[in-house]
């Protein structure tokens, strides 16, 4: 086998983190000194190719639009466009046409976040880097790397091809863009156990990623689509989209629409035709006049004005909302898959136990704001009674490089998160770090390292002795520690006892920091690891947790009641996620399933498990994917949030995808429906109320619009039927569905939620847009419309004192009078009209029936629009008969 086949086959593992650097190095043919050679650099980049993502074909700018246009209400519109440009009414052609415009516009507008998304996640990638080749240490451009190069990162370098370390200092990696993880990873090139998740692997640098402390070096193993940041970027380009719930129920909608409106239009041809030998020009009228009568044009510009007041109110609640219709969706949502860290959590270490050797200390207060008491079994006691802990709370300043301070009027920390919770915990205990830093000066230092695993400080206390303090992670502690503080006395360690506390207390989700001390003689003025890794005296343990969010806790107890299942998916260990699940109040937290066992899951499997299990952990981006898939598979509308780049591909997939606005990537954003301002889950319960609300009142507008449309539709129909004069105009009735489209439809927008939404299941994925009930409710008062349009009608036309222009006249007014009442029976679901907030509860209906009543005003006595619209004026007794039209529909 030639040198190239076998790079090519190690390159193409996925197993780099598990293997010594002695076999990385040689399955790579490199030299962790001198690097590649030109030739050998040449060589590869023919063969692998240069270190870029490749970009999508993407469609034209021509082609995006024109799929906009592919949807049989845009045919249904654009044929009543053609229909009354044909029958000379340019200006109502006109209006419809411009609804069409309006509609394809914005889903033009809305459409290509996808390759923004990719755009962002390109954007994630360094441009340059430093390597060794030849030997000599030199800059070049990132995209020019290969594998097996030797790439030399320091603290401030994002990475720019996935590596495999193979020497560091002190390096820490921020990787929250690609794992979720919320503190930057220890790195160390140890190779690690080879079932390893992304976010464990510490023994690699991945791509994208920004080193934030340290040094390293480390050699190249995959570039571009091949890196994990590719591996998401081409997840990306393959997911498609699937239609919201409302887009799947209007398609439904419209085609049954198109059946009814075409039948209808035929059946009356040939019945005037044939049964009634009226001219076939006449009769094509008829049909026309059928068409324009059936089709709701108004419904579209009602739909988008409805979701746009949601949107706008939706932002006043700090839910930005990047696609309409996911507004709507929101509201048909049945689980809710949320990230943790940030959304669920505060995203704020808070120091919450004080573990001695002889007592355990509970301390009250989350966050950085430095309020709470400390408690012993549930009651409140003084810290400064209790030397120990008191000592354990001053050496966790004193071995701290964290700041903590106040802006606009709020606690920040500088530095890393559990460092700055050791200072709020001082607060609590009324230590100032001054105070402290002026009683305790500090001599030297040792920086904390992944290697070592502990920080350690040098310090004189007032009466000149010199004592060490160390703090890090508890087994690195104990290994270094041979005794225990008990009060005054100093006791053999008890190793047992401390790994059992250990154990008990990390099974609370939390995460443990060992403090330890050693006095050294006075003329030790420097720190060497030999002097901290022996003999030191264990002071205790100190428990931490990034707390629940109180809202999110809420919110979560809200949506729980309203039907819909919480899901937490996090990249977090299993512990710290059961443990923040229990307190939030997820349902089922006694089964945790964790990223490797989603992988070996069949689809059937998983469908199973995502469906039964509420706590994912330790998952990647392919498990959250799959997760949101197995969601979908089991008919759930499922929202997912998400703020790094490891998210995008599930976000897009999702039927809402919610990124985070404060601390979520671009690419998170990009591949979103809708983006959190305040990063807060109770924001998202919000929206979701919203939701529904938006939704009812587009059940609402359809519910008011259909009736009119059936009774336009039926007066037509039953007068071709018994050959009988047409008692409205094709003009009249689009007229009549313009009109109270654009003033009483449009009210709905502005409805506020009826009763309390959260307090109801959601709707049924396979509920239709029309429900029984609905299509009953549309067809009884299309019914009371005919028969009191046809009444008045007949009755104008039997009097010899009036033309048919007078009844058609008043046919046109009793249907718009039927509309104005029926507008405020219809405003209510669950609640009856007659009441006077139901009368007088919308300043927007009230405005929109003065504005309609003006309107047939103009419409009935205007000379110019008696011309336009073969209306005449009417007398008092005609204008009672419509109105009583309307009483009876009320």
């Amino acid at each position: 086998m030639s040198s190239t086949t076998s790079t090519r086959q190690e390159v193409e593992n996925d197993h780099w983190h598990a293997m010594p650097v002695t076999d990385v190095v040689d399955s790579l043919g490199s030299d962790p000194e001198q690097g590649l050679s030109d030739h050998e650099v040449h060589q590869r980049r023919d063969q692998f190719g240069e270190n870029r993502l490749t970009p999508q074909a993407s469609r034209t700018a021509l082609r995006r639009l024109l799929d906009q246009a592919n949807n049989l209400f845009i045919y249904l519109l654009l044929a009543a466009a053609v229909v009354t440009f044909l029958i000379g009414e340019r200006l109502d052609s006109s209006v419809i046409l411009a609804v069409v415009v309006i509609i394809v516009l914005i889903g033009y507008i809305q459409e290509g976040r996808a390759e923004r998304a990719l755009d962002a996640v390109q954007g994630m990638l360094p441009t340059s880097a430093v390597v060794i080749r030849g030997g000599s240490r030199q800059e070049t451009s990132a995209e020019q790397l290969v594998p097996g190069d030797v790439v030399i990162v320091n603290a401030g370098d994002r990475i720019p091809a996935d590596l495999r370390l193979i020497r560091s200092r002190n390096l820490n990696i921020e990787e929250a863009a690609l794992t979720g993880e919320s503190v930057p990873v220890e790195k160390a090139p140890d190779p690690v156990d080879e079932s390893n998740e992304v976010g464990d692997r510490a023994s690699m640098a991945f791509s994208g990623t920004l080193a934030t402390a340290g040094q390293g070096v480390g050699i190249v193993v995959s570039i571009g689509d091949r890196t994990q940041i590719g591996r998401i970027s081409r997840m990306l380009t393959e997911i498609e989209q699937i239609q919201t719930p409302l887009a799947r129920r209007l398609d439904i909608f419209t085609k049954w629409l198109s059946i009814v409106i075409i039948s209808l239009a035929v059946v009356t041809f040939f019945v005037g035709v044939l049964v009634w030998g009226e001219d076939s020009g006449e009769m094509f009228l008829a049909a026309v006049s059928i068409a324009v009568a059936a089709i709701p044009e108004g419904l579209p510009a009602v739909m988008t004005v409805t979701l746009a007041i949601g949107v706008e109110r939706m932002a006043r609640r700090k839910a930005i909302i990047r696609r309409m219709a996911a507004v709507e969706t929101l509201g048909s949502i049945t689980i809710i898959c949320s990230d943790k860290t940030g959304t669920l959590t505060r995203n704020e270490m808070t120091a919450t136990v004080i573990r001695t050797p002889d007592l355990e200390i509970s301390v009250e207060g989350v966050g950085y704001e430095p309020v709470g008491d400390f408690l012993i079994d549930e009651t409140n006691c003084d810290i400064a009674d209790y030397p120990a802990a008191h000592e354990m709370i001053r050496a966790g300043l004193l071995c701290n490089d964290a700041t903590l301070g106040i802006e606009d009027g709020k606690w920040t920390p500088q530095g890393d998160p559990t460092e700055a919770a050791l200072l709020v915990l001082g607060k609590k205990a009324e230590l100032e770090r001054e105070q402290v830093d002026n009683d305790y000066p500090r001599l030297d230092a040792i920086p904390f390292s992944s290697e070592r695993r502990y920080m350690a400080t040098l310090h004189r206390n007032q009466q000149g002795q010199h004592v060490v303090y160390a703090k890090g992670a508890p087994e690195r502690l104990l290994e270094m520690c041979s005794s225990e503080q008990h009060g005054d006395d100093v006791r053999s360690l008890d190793r047992d006892l401390w790994r059992d506390r250990v154990t008990e207390i990390a099974g609370r989700g939390q995460r443990l920091l060992a403090i330890a001390r050693k006095d050294v003689d006075a003329d030790t003025n420097e720190l060497r690891d030999e002097d901290v890794e022996s003999d030191l005296v264990l002071l205790g343990m100190f428990g931490l947790i990034d707390p629940p969010r109180d809202e999110a806790i809420r919110s979560v107890e809200a949506c729980l009641g309203a039907g819909i299942k919480v899901k937490m998916a996090t990249g977090d260990h299993a512990a710290t996620a059961k443990a923040i699940a229990r307190d939030l109040g997820i349902a089922n937290t006694d089964d945790v399933v964790i990223g490797r066992d989603v992988e070996t899951m069949s689809d059937e499997e998983l469908q199973q498990s995502a469906l039964s299990v509420d706590v994912f952990a330790r998952v990647s981006p392919e498990h959250k994917l799959r997760l949101v898939q197995a969601f979908q598979a089991g008919h759930a509308v499922t929202a997912m949030t998400g703020d790094g780049v490891n998210d995008a591909p599930a976000l897009k997939r999702a039927d809402v995808g919610i990124a985070m606005g404060m601390k979520g990537t671009e690419a998170a954003r990009e591949a979103s429906d809708m983006v959190l301002a305040d990063d807060n889950f109770a924001t998202i319960e919000r929206a979701i109320a919203q939701g529904r609300s938006v939704y009812d009142n587009l059940q609402k507008a359809i519910l008011f619009m259909l009736p009119t449309n059936a009774a336009q539709t039926a007066v037509i129909v039953t007068a071709v039927a018994f050959g009988a004069v047409l008692p409205v105009t094709p003009v009249q009735i689009l007229w009549i569905n313009m009109v109270t489209a654009v003033t009483l439809g449009i009210t709905f927008a502005w409805e506020r939620a009826e009763g309390d939404v959260m307090k109801r299941p959601p709707r049924r994925t396979d509920e239709p847009l029309l429900t029984p009930f609905m299509l009953w409710r549309i067809g009884f008062v299309g019914l009371l419309l005919l028969l009191g349009t046809r009444y008045l009608f007949g009755v104008e036309q039997g009097n010899d004192a009036t033309t048919l222009e007078f009844a058609r006249t008043v046919a046109v007014n009793a249907l718009v009078m039927g509309q104005i009442f029926y507008l405020i029976s219809v405003r209510f679901f669950t609640r009856p009209s007659y009441t006077w907030s139901g009368l007088t509860g919308s300043p927007a209906v009230l405005i929109a029936i003065a504005i309609c009543v003006a309107l047939q005003l103009l419409l009935t006595y205007a000379p110019f629009m008696q011309v336009l619209f073969g209306t005449q004026s009417l007398d008092a007794s005609a204008w009672a008969g419509c109105i009583a039209v309307g009483f009876a529909i009320f």
